[in-house]
């Protein structure tokens, strides 16, 4: 009997109502020894109607169906999502005496015409309920956009603070998009809509890099803009240079630097271009070098012709005593000796080509009236020695005509040319490009207001 008892103890003990049960979560196959060899008939109903109230319960298993036999659960229906079958699946699982789950739900894909339109109702009256609180937030809104564009409008305030009118159209273009971002971001918060809210500002920022991007070349040179305006690298009028593009400053607008030629036709070059461009600037210093070389013979005495030089560049009253001018020799050539003449001439009273041109011309002929010779270029010629070379003492056979014998006469002086003096041309700056971009800037219009160059501002 005691025996008996003993082997009837593992059963008793092995009993699925009393034993507790796998963890179904972690895997639906049961654990070795888990399975019992005897079980309840009337369990497999039990555990049909456990789950059956827990389906009925769930809003999105309530289309789920469960059936048992021998502790396997086998689930049918539908369900509105995959989220919701692996759901049906898991509670079943941790039912006690749950062997194994055999899942059959499937995805409900059909359309709900009723719900959705109640749903659709249901949101029109939460909207309806909600319109108080909308117009509010409109009306903040329209408030604080309001008093944006009012502190923007404030012109003269911005014109004072700012150096020039760009820089002031841009504070109140900051100010009005600052208060108008403001006034969405405090409207959706009061109507609860901080998800949305995100939402806008994050695919603003999104659309702001790829704008940026898309535009790099209109932003640089707004950049640009803005940068010269606080700047003033030249004023209207001057003679600049900016890389190879020669000319006198119109304007600088917001977009490009307008030049006129000295051909008089118009030039735009772009801001960013201009900003990042090495700038030569002939009007800020009146004062200008001019330079040019002539070449004596090498036999001459080229430090007569040096100071000769010197006397005839100071001599000529358009040259500045102060810079002084100078003769310099650079180099020794094949069949000449190069001096380079500096001098200097103020732009405001002299043109700095016309002083040019009548430097050359006194300076050469000043050599020249001194006997000095401008060689042109020699060349000596050397034949191969395998060609045949000419008898000297029979050249003269070899010459045709009455005259082959006979010395070449030899060439009549030329007369001395006349001295050229100081007083011979007029050396006065031309001013006909400077007169016609005068005349551009007062005819300038709707342009001239949007110049950035501030004449009251100092130049950089």
């Amino acid at each position: 009997m005691l025996a008996g008892a003993l082997l009837a103890g593992p059963a008793w003990a092995a009993s699925p109502l009393e034993s507790p049960a796998p963890e179904a979560s972690e895997s639906a196959a049961p654990a070795a020894g888990s399975i019992d060899v005897e079980r309840d008939p009337a369990q497999d109903d039990r555990i049909a109607a456990r789950l059956a109230d827990i389906f009925a319960n769930v809003p999105s298993l309530a289309g789920v169906e469960a059936s048992v036999r021998q502790g396997v659960v086998t689930l049918t229906g539908t369900a509105p999502d995959a989220e919701a079958v692996d759901r049906a699946e898991a509670i079943a699982a941790g039912v006690e005496g749950v062997v194994t789950v055999e899942n059959a739900v499937e995805r409900d894909v059909s359309v709900n015409v009723g719900g959705s339109i109640g749903g659709l109702g249901e949101k029109l009256r939460e909207l309806l309920r909600m319109l108080p609180l909308v117009g509010m937030a409109l009306l903040v809104a329209a408030l604080i956009i309001g008093f944006g564009y009012l502190l923007a409008s404030l012109g003269r305030v911005w014109h004072r603070l700012a150096p020039n009118s760009f820089l002031a159209e841009l504070i109140a273009s900051a100010i009005r998009f600052v208060f108008i971002v403001l006034a969405l971001v405090v409207a959706l918060d009061m109507i609860g809509a901080g998800t949305l809210m995100g939402a806008v500002l994050g695919g603003a920022g999104v659309v702001g890099i790829a704008l940026g991007f898309a535009m790099r070349d209109t932003v640089e040179n707004y950049v640009a803009s803005l940068m010269l305006s606080l700047r003033q690298p030249f004023r209207a009028n001057d003679h600049v240079v900016i890389e190879d593009f020669e000319g006198r400053v119109i304007r600088l607008t917001s977009r490009a630097t307008v030049l006129m030629t000295l051909d008089g036709n118009h030039l735009r070059i772009p801001n960013s271009t201009v900003f990042k461009a090495v700038i030569l600037n002939y009007t800020r210093n009146p004062q200008r070098r001019f330079d040019f070389t002539l070449g004596v013979d090498a036999d001459d005495d080229a430090m007569a012709a040096r100071q000769l030089g010197r006397e005839t560049l100071r001599g000529l009253d358009f040259v500045l005593d102060n810079p002084a001018a100078e003769v310099r020799i650079t180099e020794v050539g094949d069949s000449n000796v190069a001096l380079q003449f500096l001098g200097w001439v103020d732009q405001r009273e002299t043109d700095w080509y016309k002083a040019r041109t009548r430097a050359i011309a006194a300076c050469k002929v000043a050599l020249e009236g001194a006997g000095f010779a401008l060689p042109e270029p020699i060349y000596r010629l050397r034949f191969d020695p395998r060609t045949s070379a000419l008898p000297f003492e029979n050249l003269g056979e070899h010459l045709k005509g009455e005259g082959a014998g006979k010395p070449a006469p030899s060439p009549a002086p030329k007369p001395a040319p006349a001295p050229v003096t100081g007083h011979a041309e007029d050396v006065k700056p031309d001013d006909e490009i400077e007169r016609m971009v005068d005349a551009e800037r007062r005819e300038g219009g709707g342009d001239q207001a949007n110049d950035l160059l501030d004449h009251s501002r100092p130049v950089e």
